[in-house]
C-alpha cells in the first residue's frame, strides 16, 4: 500500500514522537538505545530530528529494544478515537455508562455507575479476578461473603471477585467509578444469556 504523500509525512513524524517519547519514559540516552537496538547514536537521533528517514529494517530492533511492536509504532490514529461516547445502560437498580471502547485490547474495563438499589437480590457474584472502584458520590455498602464494608465518597475498595460479592448503596444512590477486568465485564456488563 502506497500512502500519499501527507500521510507519508505524518506517519514518520508519529513514529520518530513515538521512538523518542519511549526512549526517553524509559530514561535511556540515544547511546543506551543503541547499545539495545544494534543502530549508532548518530542514526537515532537523525531519525527522531527527522534529518533521517526510518528505514523498515530498522523498526524491528528499534521496537524490540524499546518493549514494543512495530505495529504500534507506526499505527495511525484519527482524533475519532480520543472522545468516547458513553452509552447509557439501566438495569437491575443500577445505571452504568462504559468509558472505555467496546474493543479495549487490554481487556481492562472502565464504568461509571450509578446505583440506587439498596438490597442486592439473588445470590452474591463470584468470578475470577479482582475489581476496585472509587465512590464519587453517597456510600456503598459493599457485601463481601459474610461481611458489609461501607465505603464512603472519596474511598476505594479493591478485592478478590472470588469472595461473594454485590455493591448496593447504603442509603441515597451512590455513584462509582469502577474497573473490571475481562470476567468481570462478562459477570457485571454483559447481557445475561437467556
Amino acid at each position: 500500500m502506497i500512502l500519499p504523500m501527507t500521510q507519508e509525512a505524518d506517519l514518520d513524524s508519529v513514529i520518530r514522537a513515538r521512538v523518542r517519547g519511549l526512549r526517553l519514559a524509559l530514561g535511556w540516552s540515544l547511546d543506551a538505545l543503541s547499545r539495545r537496538c544494534g543502530l549508532s547514536a548518530s542514526t537515532l537521533s537523525r531519525i527522531e530530528t527527522g534529518h533521517r528517514r526510518i528505514a523498515i529494517d530498522q523498526l524491528r530492533p528499534i521496537a524490540r529494544a524499546l518493549g514494543t511492536s512495530i505495529d504500534q509504532l507506526v499505527e495511525l490514529a484519527g482524533d475519532d478515537d480520543v472522545v468516547i461516547h458513553p452509552r447509557r445502560d439501566t438495569a437491575h437498580g443500577r445505571t452504568t455508562w462504559l468509558l472505555t471502547r467496546e474493543d479495549e485490547p487490554h481487556g481492562l474495563v472502565v464504568a461509571k455507575m450509578r446505583i440506587t438499589a439498596r438490597r442486592h437480590s439473588g445470590p452474591l457474584g463470584v468470578h475470577p479476578g479482582h475489581e476496585w472502584f472509587t465512590v464519587l458520590s453517597g456510600t456503598a455498602r459493599l457485601h463481601l461473603g459474610d461481611r458489609v464494608v461501607l465505603v464512603e465518597e472519596g474511598q476505594s475498595a479493591q478485592f478478590s471477585t472470588m469472595v461473594p460479592h454485590a455493591i448496593p448503596t447504603a442509603d441515597d444512590p451512590v455513584e462509582i467509578i469502577v474497573v473490571l477486568d475481562r470476567d468481570g465485564r462478562r459477570a457485571h456488563l454483559d447481557p445475561a444469556p437467556e
